[in-house]
């Protein structure tokens, strides 16, 4: 799938407002989308056009690679991010092939990461709204969390905190997830997945 090369990128992290949910599993993509705020050098602020918190910068080195990006946060729940989404990407002109939603998977692995384009939600509530609103043909940065121990019910578990040996390791796998938004957006899906799809 070709893009516009001029067409800016809408990068969103799905979460819940919210301190009391900041260091939630489910709010991994918050996360992500945080350390990218960090690099693009920016602070997020209150969308105009949408019930989000959005940042505008550049991804890339200088030249004909650097794309323009929104970095994005839905101030909704988790289950209703649609609506923002759709917003900002009309306001700002973003091709839906140009939105990478990055989010909290439990079908991978705590810490491994895969790439796509397109596909179903798998349950995911942040994914069911977005697909409503706009279809699937979006990209996903998708960032395991592993499955609930025991007989834990899904919703219990990735509205609780990474456990202690899991936050040892967070800040090394959230930096390797903005690592693969970056080079998804400047090098391609394929080159993105090769690196780091595990």
């Amino acid at each position: 799938m070709t893009t516009d090369a001029n067409a800016p990128w809408l990068i969103v992290g799905l979460g819940n407002p919210g301190p009391g949910y900041a260091a939630n599993r489910h709010n991994v993509g918050f996360m992500v989308a945080d350390l990218l705020a960090g690099r693009v050098g920016g602070s997020f602020k209150r969308a105009q056009k949408a019930q989000a918190q959005v940042i505008e910068g550049r991804i890339g080195a200088p030249g004909p690679a650097q794309r323009r990006v929104v970095l994005a946060k839905p101030l909704s729940f988790m289950n209703l991010s649609g609506g923002p989404v759709v917003g900002l990407r009309d306001f700002y002109k973003v091709p839906t092939a140009n939105i990478i939603a990055v989010h909290d998977e439990l079908d991978i692995d705590f810490g491994a990461l895969r790439v796509k384009l397109g596909g179903g939600d798998n349950g995911h509530n942040g994914l069911k709204s977005m697909t409503k609103a706009m279809g699937p043909e979006y990209h996903r940065v998708r960032f395991g969390i592993g499955r609930p121990p025991g007989r834990m019910q899904v919703a219990d578990f990735v509205l609780k905190d990474f456990s202690s040996a899991e936050r040892k390791e967070l800040d090394y796998f959230v930096d390797r997830a903005a690592d693969a938004v970056e080079a998804l957006v400047t090098e391609g899906l394929e080159r993105a997945q090769g690196a780091y799809n595990s």
